[in-house]
């Protein structure tokens, strides 16, 4: 008989590529699974309702006031949308969470169809009745939104504004908003002009895009994802380039150029301007700061089941960002070698980082230990997913983790500095990290 007596070396946590991971707390268990999460949306190596359930036990784990703060961030600084929402319904099951959980959803929802999209949330598992807290958040967010926004979200799901707005006894804040919301009950609110609205109504389609940009009409998301239906109906170039040099970046990702220029390409010089506006005038991160992409294969998956955007989008995305921001810079990529990136900028950089080796394993651990006899540098900023293949050393100095996944495992911890998500307040949150030593 095998005796059972014996130390078991693995019950350490591993990635999903075999490599030792690190143990953290529940607080940093449950940052990695939310602010890298495009909510129920399979990644690579762990399946979208995993992840959520994974969410969801973490959630009372962790402390009330953590939890509202890490829901605020992922809205605010990460532009995650749906996320924020089913933390805010986690908080809603347990009693040491509900009392932030008025104020947390009034924060998080900033668009009008959140409001619906909430309620969804909180219904999933079944009907059951919104508590005080949560009719209290929804009250507080109602009064947000103008007759514009309201009507542009007011769509036939199951849930309706209306239903949301009868749920919450939301109170106008005054008589005007009082008019506006008998409408949306009456279903009589004024029609937006927007882009599904103008093309629905049967209009001849390009006559429809070029009235929309004409009159400033197309928001920034709006434009980027409808660049391909602008090119295929023959919009005048002259107007797709003003809007996009008229466009504001401020609350874009970076990698939704990126994602966009692949199947606009003729328009790929002025979106590069355009993501490229918002860290013009940017300070400095001083010394010299080495970029460390992940090009494997996990990391070619896309972002979400009905997106055209891959996770390498995201990655270099930030790396075309850190290559401006930086005093001065290296990129390497890593895969199953270290590679050195040409000095290139923008999308001449992403397409350098793209086509440098083959995407195969992750080899992180390799990659590290080459880098560190190869460069001097003040700072490393690896960009990945984190499912190294092998053991992963500690940073020489200062080193950063960027983690564009949600999977359960990672190993950019200890001396490393773990940052999660991908948008460019990760590269705020460096500088403010440095600021502060």
């Amino acid at each position: 008989m095998a005796r059972l007596n014996l130390l078991n070396i693995n019950f350490r946590p591993r990635t999903h590529e075999g490599a030792p991971a690190r143990n953290i707390s529940t607080e940093l268990q449950l940052r990695r699974s939310v602010l890298a999460c495009l909510l129920w949306e399979s990644q690579f190596y762990e399946d979208g309702v995993e992840i959520a359930g994974r969410i969801a036990e973490l959630v009372p784990k962790v402390a009330a006031e953590k939890v509202a703060a890490l829901a605020i961030e992922a809205r605010d600084t990460m532009k995650l949308r749906h996320v924020p929402l089913l933390l805010v319904r986690e908080m809603a099951r347990h009693k040491t969470h509900r009392a932030l959980v008025s104020e947390t959803l009034a924060r998080v929802i900033q668009r009008a169809d959140e409001l619906a999209e909430f309620v969804a949330i909180y219904w999933k598992d079944g009907r059951v009745p919104l508590s005080g807290q949560v009719k209290k958040g929804l009250a507080a967010a109602f009064p947000k939104f103008d007759e514009y926004q309201l009507a542009k979200y007011d769509r036939s799901g199951p849930i309706k504004l209306r239903d949301v707005l009868f749920l919450s006894h939301a109170k106008p804040r005054d008589e005007a908003q009082a008019e506006v919301w008998k409408k949306l009950i009456a279903g009589t609110l004024s029609a937006p002009d927007t882009w599904e609205v103008a093309l629905s109504s049967g209009a001849d389609k390009r006559e429809a895009w070029e009235r929309l940009l004409r009159e400033q009409k197309l928001g920034a998301m709006a434009l980027l994802r409808n660049l391909r239906n602008l090119r295929d109906v023959g919009v005048e170039e002259s107007l797709v380039l003003a809007a996009l040099d008229a466009m504001s970046s401020k609350r874009v990702l970076p990698f939704r150029f990126l994602a966009a220029a692949r199947y606009a390409p003729q328009w790929e010089e002025a979106l590069e301007k355009a993501m490229l506006k918002c860290v013009a005038e940017a300070e400095k991160l001083p010394g010299k700061t080495v970029v460390l992409v992940d090009v494997s294969g996990s990391m070619t998956a896309p972002l979400s089941r009905r997106s055209e955007m891959q996770r390498t989008d995201a990655a270099y995305g930030l790396a075309v960002l850190l290559r401006e921001i930086a005093e001065a810079v290296a990129v390497y990529s890593f895969s199953g070698e270290l590679v050195q990136v040409p000095a290139r900028r923008g999308f001449a950089l992403r397409d350098a980082i793209d086509s440098s080796q083959n995407h195969n394993g992750t080899q992180l651990g390799k990659a590290v230990d080459k880098l560190y006899r190869v460069e001097k540098l003040d700072r490393l900023i690896v960009i990945t997913d984190e499912q190294s293949h092998d053991s992963v050393p500690a940073p020489k100095g200062r080193g950063y983790v960027i983690n564009v996944a949600s999977h359960r495992n990672g190993v950019g911890y200890g001396k490393w500095m773990h940052i999660d998500g991908w948008s460019e307040g990760v590269i705020e949150y460096i500088r403010a990290l440095e600021q502060k030593a």
